[in-house]
């Protein structure tokens, strides 16, 4: 005989899997592992997850929803930023980051978390040591370095707001760390920021960060202009 927690079992693991699913699947739409020229077919997605249609038809649902997923006439990808889109998500990535410092500057927050911070600022010092190849997956450890020094201001829903806006711009942001100079200018950037912050001299920390990210900016918007003549890019921009 089923009892009422059989079904309340059920109704949990059922709302695990989707959960289950739907992070899986924008971690994999995050990460650049699933790139975004791939039609995101149910059939394909849920064998690949190893589960039914169903979770998964729920979680491109809800990755629709929150931006990551867009439909064109040959069926559901992940989103491409738009050539002209470039300029205005960089404008709230750079809103959303000079916020957690000015927070605390305008004594909204307390003063940034070392224990959050600190360790990130060591793994970059590592960086610094043994330069890693230049490579497009170094984009991730970039994003990595922004969101912790955000979260380390203490409020948890603008680190959401800027991971959902670094999904976006990443397809083209990978292009940003092919070269040498790009690579040691984003290590040694990130190390000047992190120790200005944890030494509170958090003006010149703003600004820092400002240069950094304008500069990052410049250098995305140059290169996915010159990427709509190339055929290596056409999948990650569009015109």
């Amino acid at each position: 005989m089923t009892t009422k927690d059989d079904v309340v079992a059920v109704r949990t693991a059922r709302g695990s899997l989707r959960e289950q699913v739907y992070l899986q699947l924008r971690g994999d739409l995050m990460s650049g592992r699933i790139g975004p020229g791939n039609r995101l077919g149910e059939e394909r997605l849920a064998e690949l997850y190893g589960v039914s249609r169903t979770p998964v038809r729920e979680a491109l649902a809800r990755l629709q929803a929150d931006g990551l997923v867009e439909r064109d006439d040959n069926g559901l990808f992940p989103y491409r930023p738009r050539l002209e889109e470039l300029a205005d998500l960089y404008e709230v990535r750079i809103t959303l980051e000079m916020r957690g410092i000015l927070r605390i500057l305008q004594g909204s927050g307390e003063l940034h978390a070392p224990e959050v911070l600190g360790p990130e600022l060591q793994r970059w010092y590592g960086f610094r040591g043994e330069m890693p190849d230049p490579d497009a997956g170094f984009v991730v450890l970039d994003e990595q370095f922004h969101t912790t020094l955000l979260a380390s201001s203490g409020n948890r829903a603008l680190v959401d707001a800027l991971t959902n806006v670094n999904a976006k711009v990443r397809p083209v942001r990978m292009f940003d760390y092919l070269t040498p100079d790009r690579m040691r200018a984003t290590v040694e950037e990130h190390i000047a920021v992190a120790e200005l912050v944890l030494d509170g001299h958090l003006q010149r920390a703003h600004d820092a960060l400002l240069a950094h990210i304008d500069e990052s900016r410049a250098v995305v918007i140059e290169r996915a202009q010159q990427a709509l003549a190339m055929a290596r890019m056409a999948n990650a921009v569009r015109d």
